[in-house]
């Protein structure tokens, strides 16, 4: 087969969980430190190898544009001033890959955003990353998640097993049984936000999937589910049946690194703080600082 090369990045979310934040700004661009949350998305996908990127986004969305474009005064007067380190920085985002943009108009659901990526993926398998997901680049899922779609066709789940009492917030599969052990599991069943006494697991899906392009029919097919939003889990759910020679099948690669979302408040500021203990140049004197405050708060 030929390599998966296409990435879509849906970014075109209201960010109402992050209000007020997100009146002006995408909560795509809220900071991880001093990258925007999207640069973290974009920066996985080509060190995947796809670098044809197509993001979709909606009104209120142009700086996400904006920032993976050439600012050539800023780079002129960073030259000028000797500051190599900014200057790789600011140039940073402008190479990571091809990005294109399509505006989703009227905000359907994410698998409606999906659907407007037709034209550009065609007849190829491809990669959904959630702009709000990132995955630490110290942790390999996306390329496992690759390697197994161009291994076993149809399409390809991340997954994660959450708390009980958290499923509701996600999608849900049905893996058929215990998956102690197993890092790709058959998805007999997906269920969106299910209460937790209903769910089939605790594997609940994130934002990371690679799909056949026979998913784009599924799509025109399904109809307005929770939310009155066409669900991208409704469909895969039909495409968990079809056989494999239809575009049909899928599996879940379960993911056992470090996920943050940073649409939620909490994990956006676990990402920070991670991310930044990381970092040459923030983590001795952040971890330090963390000691004494933690010590105080005892």
């Amino acid at each position: 087969m030929s390599p998966i090369t296409k990435a879509v990045i849906p970014a075109a979310g209201l960010g109402t969980r992050f209000l007020p934040a997100t009146k002006a700004m995408p909560k795509e661009m809220l900071p991880v430190v001093d990258e925007p949350a999207i640069q973290y998305v974009v920066a996985e996908a080509s060190a995947a190898g796809l670098d044809d990127i197509l993001m979709i986004t909606g009104r209120n969305k142009r700086s996400l544009e904006d920032h993976f474009d050439r600012v050539p005064a800023l780079e002129a007067t960073l030259e000028a001033k000797g500051d190599d380190a900014k200057l790789a920085a600011v140039r940073r985002a402008t190479e990571l890959g091809e990005i294109h943009y399509l505006r989703q108009g009227d905000p359907k659901g994410l698998g409606h955003a999906v659907l407007c990526a037709r034209q550009h993926v065609g007849a190829e398998p491809f990669a959904v990353l959630l702009g709000d997901d990132i995955i630490d680049a110290r942790d390999e899922l996306l390329s496992t998640m690759l390697r197994t779609q161009q291994e076993l066709g149809g399409s390809v789940i991340g997954v994660m097993e959450v708390p009980q009492d958290a499923v509701s917030s996600y999608g849900v599969v049905d893996a058929g049984g215990d998956v102690a052990g197993s890092d790709v599991v058959p998805v007999a069943g997906l269920v969106e936000k299910p209460p937790s006494d209903e769910a089939p697991s605790n594997l609940a899906i994130i934002g990371r999937y690679v799909l056949h392009p026979a998913i784009f029919d599924e799509l025109e097919r399904t109809p307005p589910g929770r939310g009155g939003e066409v669900q991208l889990t409704d469909a895969l759910q039909q495409m968990a049946s079809r056989p494999v020679e239809e575009g049909g099948g899928v599996h879940a690669v379960v993911f056992r690194g470090r996920r943050y979302d940073t649409g939620d408040k909490l994990s956006y500021i676990q990402a920070v703080v991670t991310l930044a203990v990381d970092r040459d140049d923030l983590g001795a004197d952040l971890r330090s600082w963390l000691k004494e405050f933690v010590a105080d708060l005892d």
